[in-house]
């Protein structure tokens, strides 16, 4: 999880890269929070991607579920929905 504070450290970090340099030790906290932060970005948008439901007919709702990059479609029951 990324937090305000994280955020703020990696912003720090990128500013004193530009005027100044960073250490080896700076450097590899830099790689480190970029990493994370990026996977968590990754790992909400997946999430949501995988909770979309397509419906083009109200009779029909189509969800796609990914598996290891590999997407398979649903067609879930008509019955299930209702006017």
């Amino acid at each position: 999880m990324i937090t305000p504070e994280m955020i703020q450290r990696i912003n720090a970090l990128a500013k004193k890269k530009k005027e100044q340099g960073l250490t080896e030790v700076e450097l590899a906290e830099q790689a480190t929070l970029r990493r994370l932060y990026l996977d968590t970005i990754r790992g909400r948008l997946k999430s949501t991607l995988e909770n979309i439901e397509i419906v083009d007919d109200p009779k029909q709702a189509v969800t796609i579920i990914g598996e290891n990059d590999d997407l398979k479609a649903l067609v879930n029951e008509p019955s299930a929905y209702t006017h």
